[in-house]
């Protein structure tokens, strides 16, 4: 098992790609990152839409969960396992009621199947590259603390 913490802020979905990539680097006009399938490099350029997923959120009926708290929570479920589902041709049904398992406030009218198949996905390409223990982001967990007190 990998003991290597990951940051999820170097771990990229690029719009238009299902894979997800690992941050290795800038370059003068954007970044070059590796995909996590394949292993192979790409250069995007400033206009390609590219999100850490450190930056996505999935919304609840209260509040706004982070991606890491979502695909721990899968984790858990999963007990670290791949997700069994046929993802990118289930039906829309067998993913809410899975997303109800683990989110039962999830937001039905945000969330929508689409994002649920993408979240369901990088779950599994996270989990065959052996990342899903991940750093925890101090700063928030402070503040955290501090709004708590």
């Amino acid at each position: 098992m990998n003991e290597k913490k990951i940051d999820l802020k170097k771990i990229l979905s690029v719009s238009g790609y299902s894979s997800l990539f690992a941050f290795v680097g800038k370059t003068k006009n954007g970044i070059v990152a590796e995909n996590l399938n394949d292993k192979k490099r790409t250069a995007f350029g400033e206009s390609a839409k590219v999100s850490a997923l450190s930056d996505i959120s999935v919304f609840t009926d209260k509040e706004e969960l982070s991606l890491v708290t979502v695909i721990e929570k899968i984790k858990e479920k999963e007990n670290g396992n791949a997700i069994n589902i046929e993802i990118k041709k289930a039906d829309p049904e067998i993913l809410k009621k899975y997303f109800e398992e683990i989110l039962p406030d999830y937001d039905r009218d945000r969330l929508y199947v689409s994002h649920m198949k993408k979240i369901l996905d990088w779950y599994n390409q996270l989990q065959s590259n052996d990342m899903l223990d991940f750093e925890k982001d101090e700063t928030a967990e402070d503040e955290n603390i501090k709004n708590a007190e």
